[in-house]
């Protein structure tokens, strides 16, 4: 799994941060005390305020008159922030994120996949193909196929020319790697290709009635595969 690498004391601040938000070590409407942490975190006055300038811009923190600054509750968090959703992909509660994950990839790709059946040019067909072929040629490498399952659904976004789902298909991107590690390190053997193959095919055909089916099957077997990791049958 790559593991980000936060820049400078800055980036350093913001993660520790982050990371006691997400765990609950700073719990919802907790007030910080920014002394306290300054001192423990060992850094400058300017370094603090500016990782908090970054937290309250993703909706975790907020400060108030009198009242100083506190922990905002997960309602308030900006959800399709990228840093935010590789903080919550990296805590032990992520499988309830995924859960989520699934329902907004249910409403979104089999709709984006009927746009790409209409829409998608050679181009962007053939970069679905390779995307294939990649995935195909992955076998058990984890990482190669969690490469190759964002590729052919960054691929399959792009060929709807509508900006809107480019854009969310950053968010998706992050969750759906981290599932996919998930599922595929638990269980190597299993191959996500037939079901890709199908949307594919119909992009490709040009049919959409039967690409919208297709992704939403995958959709159904990518929840189902979620399942069977976070409750195995024993």
């Amino acid at each position: 799994m790559t593991t980000h690498r936060p820049r400078g004391v800055h980036g350093q601040t913001v993660e520790v941060l982050a990371s006691r938000i997400l765990s609950s070590e700073l719990a919802e409407g907790e007030t910080l005390d920014l002394p306290a942490l300054r001192a423990e975190l060992d850094v400058s006055l300017t370094a603090l305020r500016e990782a908090l300038k970054v937290l309250t811009a993703k909706g975790m923190i907020d400060a108030r008159q009198k009242r100083g600054t506190f922990v905002q509750p997960r309602s308030s968090w900006n959800m399709l922030d990228t840093d935010v959703m590789r903080w919550q992909t990296a805590t032990t509660a992520a499988a309830d994120l995924f859960d989520e994950l699934t329902e907004v990839r249910a409403v979104v790709e089999p709709a984006a996949a009927r746009m790409a059946a209409r829409r998608a040019n050679p181009i962007e067909v053939e970069a679905l193909a390779a995307a294939l072929e990649r995935m195909a040629a992955a076998g058990a490498d984890t990482e190669e196929m969690v490469a190759a399952d964002l590729e052919f659904h960054r691929a399959l976004l792009s060929a709807t020319h509508n900006n809107f789902l480019v854009q969310i298909e950053r968010v998706i991107a992050i969750g759906l790697a981290a599932r996919d590690r998930l599922v595929h390190g638990a269980d190597p053997a299993d191959d996500p290709v037939p079901s890709h193959r199908a949307v594919y095919e119909a992009v490709r055909a040009g049919d959409p009635a039967a690409a919208e089916a297709a992704m939403r099957a995958l959709v159904d077997k990518s929840s189902a595969d979620l399942d069977r990791v976070k409750r195995p049958i024993t």
